[in-house]
């Protein structure tokens, strides 16, 4: 890989060649003057939020999915959504039956067991937790299909999912609050919440208007009352072409910034990637000062289109490294075009019948490793983070669809460095550490001798470089030492949203003017030295 210096100078040369003076046009306003900077060492919840999140969906307990937990439907309950599970059991077994059924689900979804697993085994980072409006509870069900009986049955809902929440934090898991089913449907799937298979959000004011009180209600709490929520997810699964959508998103954005500016909000791609990562750049920038980062959701399936089903496994397999290519261009640079990052907010290790009839004399469990392992090497190398769906059906252990399963089978393995016991990351700080003062005076100077070459005459202000670098060498051995100084787990983290994290210290860092690209570059170089010396 290219080290940051390289890209520089491909940089600098797309920039003299469209401006013969050598000085690029930045493409967002940037303020003329420097301000006290607000940097202060990375806290816990930092490091839940940028660090690389290897992570799980825990599908199906707040929003249920018949086919994985069948369990909760009664005998002669017609349709696979949360609402034909509870009208059915509601008829069946009356109101107090049926919420004590629920809140038994919900509250035992993960045992002191599970999480141990997690955090020890699995070495899971982070949570996507799926909620519905109705979890909110019954103020949030007026004039919905969940009105009126069926919303009694979520009183203690919320509590359950805060009280999951804390249970994590204590173990070092964050929560990425995952609003899953929106009024009226994201999307027309049963996980939606009910089975109109209509997708009723969109274009809906009074279903829109209902899912932004909802997502409010969401920051409000998680703003005070819910550490280890790494962030909030607007909808799931979004349709293609949603109307009106990206309209919505920044009415969402801007009521949530007005609750907590620091909380990062995910949103649905709509299955278009590039789109969802054009407009993300346009809302991740630093002229906007402090607010919330915008970090794109994009799914990853290979089994269920035309298209996927005509391939074999061998030919889905070398498709996965060119995965995200879409990022190309749209990261790496936060004051060139703001910052870009994704997270693959589902995936799996299924493949459809049709191809493994086209596998020829490849072993299946072989191919399942090596689709698996190859999916986990290219969204560590592109991705914020990932997190396989799913942890918890009744049919444990899940086979391709399972955690689980496939973390027990060695098909998914997490980044290595959160293998690393406590005294192989004390030597490595240690390394880092003695090797500071030489690492910045090679890369700064490295770095002024590159630009005075290439625009001799021109004036630059250095300094700002050396400035970066050092906040972003003391960022990566913060991250990287958390665990060791509080934040419980295991293993050592790395900063893995990395272009939102460097938006959030260009703003935090005061900067201003023509120079702010040096500080970047710093930041970005001093990140990176922490990990070369470091050998992580």
């Amino acid at each position: 890989m290219k080290s940051f210096l390289d890209k520089a100078k491909l940089h600098l040369h797309r920039q003299q060649a469209q401006y013969p003076s050598g000085q690029g046009q930045q493409q967002q306003v940037i303020k003329q003057y420097d301000s006290p900077s607000v940097i202060q060492p990375p806290t816990p919840l930092d490091v839940l939020r940028y660090r690389y999140h290897h992570g799980t969906n825990l599908g199906s307990i707040f929003v249920l999915e018949k086919w994985l937990s069948g369990s909760m439907y009664v005998n002669g309950a017609v349709g696979e959504s949360e609402l034909d599970a509870v009208n059915a059991s509601l008829q069946q077994q009356g109101l107090d039956s049926t919420r004590a059924k629920f809140e038994n689900h919900w509250n035992t979804a993960l045992s002191d067991d599970d999480l141990g697993w997690l955090v020890n085994t699995a070495h899971c980072t982070t949570i996507r937790l799926p909620i519905g409006y109705f979890t909110l509870g019954p103020d949030y069900c007026n004039g919905t299909p969940y009105a009126g009986t069926p919303s009694q049955v979520y009183v203690n809902a919320w509590a359950a999912v805060k009280k999951l929440v804390s249970r994590a934090r204590s173990r070092g898991i964050g929560i990425l609050l995952d609003f899953h089913a929106v009024p009226g449907g994201a999307n027309g799937e049963i996980h939606s919440g009910t089975s109109s298979h209509v997708a009723q959000l969109w274009g809906n004011s009074t279903n829109l208007d209902l899912a932004q009180r909802c997502l409010i209600f969401i920051a409000q709490e998680a703003s005070k009352a819910m550490d280890g929520v790494v962030g909030i997810q607007l909808c799931n699964e979004a349709v293609t072409g949603a109307a009106g959508m990206y309209a919505w998103y920044d009415s969402v954005i801007g009521a949530i910034g007005q609750v907590d500016p620091s909380i990062p909000i995910y949103i649905s791609d709509a299955w278009d990637l590039a789109q969802a990562l054009a407009y993300s750049n346009r809302k991740n920038v630093v002229g906007t000062g402090p607010a919330n980062g915008i970090v794109v959701d994009t799914h990853k399936y290979y089994t269920f289109s035309d298209a996927d089903k005509a391939q074999s496994p061998q030919q889905i397999i070398a498709r996965v490294p060119s995965e995200l290519g879409e990022l190309m261009g749209k990261e790496g640079s936060v004051v060139d075009h703001g910052a870009a990052e994704v997270v693959v907010g589902e995936y799996s290790c299924v493949l459809d019948g049709q191809t493994w009839a086209k596998a020829g004399s490849g072993d299946k469990d072989a191919l399942i490793t090596q689709f698996g392992q190859v999916q986990s090497k290219r969204w560590q190398q592109v991705a914020g983070g990932s997190f396989f769906w799913t942890y918890k059906m009744d049919w444990m252990d899940g086979g391709e669809w399972g955690f689980v399963q496939q973390t027990k089978s060695g098909n998914i393995p997490p980044p290595s460095n959160l293998y690393l016991p406590t005294d192989q990351i004390q030597s490595k700080l240690n390394d880092a550490q003695s090797q500071r003062v030489d690492c910045k005076n090679t890369a700064v100077s490295n770095h002024d001798a590159y630009w005075d070459k290439a625009s001799p005459g021109q004036q630059f202000q250095h300094y700002r470089f050396g400035d970066g670098w050092d906040v972003g060498f003391s960022d990566a051995l913060a991250f990287f030492q958390a665990r060791m100084g509080g934040l419980a787990g295991p293993g050592g983290d790395k900063i893995g949203m990395l272009d939102l994290w460097v938006k959030k210290r260009l703003v935090d860092s005061g900067q201003g003017g023509s120079y702010v690209w040096e500080y970047e570059q710093g930041l970005r170089q001093g990140i990176e030295d922490f990990y070369s010396v470091a050998r992580i």
